[in-house]
């Protein structure tokens, strides 16, 4: 499991500016690169990704986000096995 932690560098506005081709980025991420959930961050200073996959790869998708070319956000993935997992989250284990 990747645990994908997003900050932005630049203001929400500034984010908002660039946030529809992001959101399409992330629909991709669901569709071919293993994200099984997304969110913004409370308070809103960034947002969190949940995938499964090669590090190097989700690596590699992140650096083609339009908030990395566009210096929106700082990236900090972080791999975890999960080994224990409450009823109904079995498919989150390594």
């Amino acid at each position: 499991m990747l645990i994908i932690s997003l900050t932005y560098l630049k203001s929400t506005e500034e984010a908002d500016r660039f946030m529809q081709g992001h959101m399409e980025w992330v629909k991709r991420g669901y569709l071919e690169k293993g994200f099984i959930a997304s969110g913004r961050k409370v308070p809103r200073t960034g947002g969190v990704i949940l995938a499964k996959g090669n590090k190097e790869d989700i690596q590699a998708y992140l650096d083609i986000d339009p908030f990395a070319t566009e210096g929106i956000a700082s990236y900090d993935v972080v791999e975890v096995d999960i080994t224990t997992v409450t009823e109904g989250f079995e498919q989150l284990r390594s």
